[in-house]
């Protein structure tokens, strides 16, 4: 890996452990699109979120299991808001079962990360801990640097030129 594809990964990477929730898009009825946010963990080059069988981005997961992700930089920081830096990922999502022997170390995770209210809302039966993996991912670092890599494996990201 070369210096300037380790800055890359080192920068998308950090932007990533900046954000503590992620923009979500899924397919609602009719294949109408929908937008929603939710916080997030990663474990293991996967996404994980927590979400209520009661909030329409966990019906449409159901019904068709694939999502679109966008994690972007805070407006008050960026220095531009036409090049804020984000990274978006198209993804496949399975449900895990209550029963699956590492829930409650992902749900301690969870905790860890998004602090206290995750104990209450690990008692709700209607919450469900959904893993998204990435079929692949676009980093923009700014004008004219847009990295495509395959999975959440940014080490191997090439840059995309115009189209």
């Amino acid at each position: 890996m070369t210096v300037t594809e380790k800055a890359i990964e080192a920068q998308a990477f950090c932007l990533l452990e900046q954000m503590k929730s992620v923009q979500l898009a899924t397919i609602g009825e009719g294949n109408t699109p929908a937008i929603s946010y939710t916080p997030f963990i990663i474990q293991a080059q996967k996404i994980y979120l927590f979400i209520s069988a009661l909030a329409p981005h966990t019906k449409h997961l159901t019904k068709q299991p694939i999502a679109a992700l966008l994690f972007i930089e805070d407006e008050q920081s960026c220095k531009n808001m036409f090049a804020r830096k984000r990274l978006s990922l198209e993804c496949h999502a399975r449900f895990i079962e209550r029963s699956y022997k590492d829930w409650d170390s992902m749900l301690d995770l969870f905790a860890s990360r998004q602090g206290n209210t995750v104990a209450l809302l690990r008692t709700l039966p209607d919450f469900s801990l959904v893993e998204l993996s990435p079929n692949h991912g676009t980093y923009i670092q700014g004008f004219g640097q847009a990295y495509r890599f395959d999975g959440l494996d940014i080490s191997n990201a090439q840059q995309e030129t115009g189209r």
